[in-house]
């Protein structure tokens, strides 16, 4: 079991990374995804998410989460072969929280020097807490 922390990495760069680790067998649970970073600017990252959630028809679908620790792990679902055997399987060894479980404080989390947002070479970023702040999350 793989325990990664989500703070100040970049969502797409993490998700692939753990897609692969996810396929290949290994559990993983990710904590502090609300901290998790989307690069881009802040009107555009907003308004593909507020278009990813009224989509579709209320009783039939498609449903897209409110949650910062939902919408990681939907992001990661995109990565995988879900709609296949061997995607659902890595999907359920999956786990994504927010902040830091009481199981997990012992454990010292991974993180991917490769995804840090300090790679950035210019500034324009928006936390993944913030995305599900705007699309009407009242207890985060």
């Amino acid at each position: 079991m793989t325990v990664i922390d989500a703070k100040d990495m970049i969502i797409g760069r993490m998700a692939t990374d753990i897609a692969k680790r996810a396929l290949m067998g290994e559990q993983i649970d990710i904590v502090n995804c609300e901290q998790a970073v989307i690069t881009g600017r802040k009107e555009e990252i907003l308004a593909k998410f507020r278009q990813r959630r009224v989509r579709g028809i209320p009783l039939k679908g498609p449903y897209f989460p409110r949650t910062s620790d939902r919408i990681v792990r939907r992001i990661i679902r995109g990565m995988l072969p879900y709609k296949q055997e061997k995607g659902r399987t890595a999907y359920k060894r999956i786990m994504c929280y927010i902040g830091v479980p009481e199981k997990f404080k012992e454990e010292k989390p991974e993180t991917n020097k490769e995804a840090n947002y300090s790679r950035l070479n210019n500034m324009k970023y928006l936390r993944v807490g913030d995305v599900s702040k705007t699309l009407g999350l009242k207890g985060e």
